[in-house]
């Protein structure tokens, strides 16, 4: 529930979050590290995503949420939701779809 929740109200920000986290050096590299590698973020580099975010927040306030008590478990949906990797993946399949289809109707 919260995370549907948080995905649907971030995803509103999306553009602006990433255009925001493209000017912090190594925010997303660091906010991902997860995601890519399976490695856990270690305390120093939670407290780096913390001061990063509390940029970002000054921007888009609803990433306060991430700042309170326990929000640092939710930093990995944050992730998720701004996943570039996704869109590109999904717009990649939905392309061989239809060239699969056009070559089905050609037959």
């Amino acid at each position: 529930m919260i995370r549907f929740l948080l995905k649907k109200i971030i995803s509103r920000q999306k553009e602006l979050i990433l255009q925001e986290a493209s000017r912090i050096q190594d925010f997303m590299r660091l906010l991902m590290k997860l995601r890519n590698t399976g490695k856990k973020w270690t305390r120093e580099e939670k407290k780096q995503l913390k001061l990063h975010i509390i940029h970002l927040s000054v921007y888009v306030p609803v990433l306060i949420i991430f700042l309170l008590p326990g929000g640092s478990l939710l930093i990995p949906i944050l992730a998720d939701i701004l996943e570039r990797r996704k869109k590109k993946e999904r717009l990649i399949q939905q392309d061989a779809d239809l060239v699969s289809k056009r070559n089905k109707y050609e037959k």
